[in-house]
């Protein structure tokens, strides 16, 4: 586990946008979070989409008032690299649970498992793992399945968009998959040791992209710590306003985002690129964001969230 070194609370110019960190190993999406909040030097810190301890890769912060977004990412597509081990499951689904009955001896063969595979892909119903956040009668089922209580997981409907076969080795198996959010490849790794009669359990995770974020604008916490440490922590923030790509952007003069402030609708340009869109991004001429518009009538927006 990396240690949590201190570095000199920086506050930055622009404090309204999101970090994309590279989580490590064994760091909960909350101790990232947290360790943001002293780089940055504001509480105003939250993340779009949770990441196990046990997996890596891109965990996307908020900072500042571009936290009021997060409600516009809570259906964002997720993309995973990860590593399957078949030949027995473990009660977590994955490195870090107990193991279930003992180990088999396991030679993977391509053609029966792309089989196996082939029924993750699509839509189906998953049955999330006992060990995950998942809330029954309002609690994390992890509380419950850490005090011994019977947990028992509804389904739920989740999309596999895509999913590839990248390697075999032995007994492992590297995959690349694209999913919608909820998806738990814990599960889809226990339901394929099931379905492969020997048990599996997922040994690796990392998290390629999650909606428009991806593991290239992703840095670790040393480098944010030395950005920090040289006050160049707002290198590494991307701005609200370019935030939410696929909102088109309408440019609104001082005038108009005096009456947007005030809650009051404004027009868009009917020649605008993505007329008709539901949403848009109303700008400052300062390159500010200053709120998200929805369609009432054409060409007219109400703001339904200021900055």
């Amino acid at each position: 586990m990396l240690a949590m070194q201190l570095a000199r609370p920086v506050t930055l110019a622009i404090v309204n946008g999101v970090i994309v960190v590279d989580k490590p190993r064994e760091w909960t999406s909350h101790d990232v979070v947290n360790r943001i909040r002293r780089l940055a030097n504001t509480r105003k810190v939250g993340h779009l989409g949770t990441l196990d301890p046990g997996a890596t890769g891109v965990l996307p912060l908020v900072l500042g008032k571009a936290t009021r977004l997060a409600q516009f990412y809570t259906k964002n597509e997720k993309t995973y690299e990860s590593v399957i081990h078949f030949g027995y499951s473990t009660d977590s689904y994955d490195a870090d649970g107990e193991m279930r009955g003992s180990e088999r001896s396991v030679t993977l063969d391509r053609d029966a498992l792309e089989a196996v595979l082939a029924r993750f892909r699509g839509e189906f119903a998953q049955t999330p793992p006992p060990v995950s956040a998942k809330k029954i009668a309002g609690k994390p089922a992890y509380l419950l399945a850490r005090k011994g209580q019977t947990v028992e997981m509804q389904p739920v409907p989740v999309t596999v968009h895509s999913l590839e076969l990248l390697s075999i080795d032995g007994c492992q198996a590297m995959v690349r998959l694209r999913c919608s959010a909820g998806t738990y490849v814990r599960s889809i790794a226990h339901d394929a040791g099931q379905a492969m009669g020997c048990g599996a359990h997922l040994r690796d995770l990392r998290r390629m992209a999650s909606g428009e974020f991806k593991i290239g604008q992703a840095r670790t916490l040393d480098e944010l710590g030395a950005l920090a440490e040289a006050g160049r922590l707002a290198e590494a923030l991307i701005p609200a306003a370019q935030l939410l790509p696929d909102f088109p952007v309408e440019l609104v003069d001082p005038i108009t985002a005096g009456q947007i402030r005030n809650g009051r609708d404004f027009r868009v340009s009917p020649f605008h690129t993505g007329a008709g869109a539901r949403f848009v991004k109303a700008v400052e001429t300062s390159g500010e964001l200053l709120a998200i518009g929805e369609a009432r009538l054409p060409n007219l927006y109400h703001p339904i969230l200021v900055i």
